[in-house]
């Protein structure tokens, strides 16, 4: 998965197309991440005695194939490539303006 942590990502489908956020949280074995404050569900709890219900509002896992990195350098959406430096450090690359970043 070329997307991880800390990565701002827009979405490119689903009801949030157009939105963009921080990933929170990757599942790179289910190939889904959680961005924060995107695909937000909700969740009632009953109330319980004394205390009254809520509605707890959460970030649900979106597919990584639908969303795109936000490059930090150029501020445009863009593929995730990779580059091997002189010293044989393996490093993320944009594939709009060429520049490396962690």
């Amino acid at each position: 998965m070329k997307i991880k942590k800390g990565d701002t990502v827009i979405l490119m489908k689903g009801k949030d197309k157009g939105k963009h956020g921080k990933i929170i949280q990757s599942f790179p074995g289910e190939g889904v991440a959680v961005v924060e404050g995107l695909n937000v569900r909700v969740k009632h709890l009953r109330a319980r005695g004394s205390t009254a219900g809520q509605r707890i509002e959460y970030p649900s896992p979106v597919a990584v194939a639908n969303m795109m990195l936000l490059c930090p350098s150029c501020g445009k959406k863009t593929r995730v490539g990779f580059h091997v430096s002189a010293d044989g450090v393996k490093q993320r690359m944009c594939k709009k303006c060429q520049a490396t970043f962690a």
